[in-house]
């Protein structure tokens, strides 16, 4: 238990902690964002919408963040689309992305974009059950590191290979840089 998880309006000035053997190389959090190597994943689902990834070195557990010369890990940046209560008193949310297929680190899900002083509930998304605020809501963004490497494809059901059938784009349309 963290002191962000014991008083949560300390998450006003102080960033939730992270687990450095579960992100990427030169990840740091701040009250809003976690930056990686330099790159705001704000600013990356700003630039490439949601769901995104950024993958980089993957960092040696038990180095205090020293990266692997020959692993990599992702992480995704997904919306929120929906939350309804269940029944048990937790939270269902759905987002635009889907973190089953993949090897999602769902003990270190934060919330970027905002700071929430309320304390953390049990949320579902999909199979997984997370840690988020209890005030999350539409709109808002999570991002969860992953082990090892994901493809776009495995985290946004629209460009799972079956999708590709139907081109979005014209022909003569420059590619994008975010795989849109």
């Amino acid at each position: 238990m963290t002191l962000t998880n014991l008083l949560p309006t300390l998450r006003l000035t102080l960033p939730d902690p992270l687990d450095r053997d579960r992100w990427p190389e030169y990840t740091t959090a701040t009250t809003q964002d976690v930056v990686i190597a330099g790159v705001s994943l704000l600013r990356l689902a700003e630039w490439c919408s949601t769901p995104c990834l950024h993958t980089a070195a993957a960092v040696i557990p038990g180095t205090g963040g020293r990266p692997s010369e020959t692993e990599l890990t992702s992480v995704v940046v997904v919306r929120v689309e929906a939350v309804s209560a269940r029944p048990d008193g937790g939270l269902a949310v759905r987002i635009d992305g889907d973190l089953d297929l993949v090897a999602a680190v769902t003990a270190e899900a934060r919330l970027i974009g905002r700071v929430s002083t309320v304390r953390n509930t049990r949320v579902r998304i999909g199979a997984a059950m997370l840690e988020l605020p209890g005030d999350v809501r539409a709109g808002d963004l999570v991002t969860v590191p992953i082990a090892g490497v994901a493809r776009l494809h495995d985290v946004d059901p629209r460009r799972h290979p079956a999708a590709e059938a139907a081109p979005t784009a014209t022909p003569d349309a420059p590619p994008s840089r975010c795989g849109r």
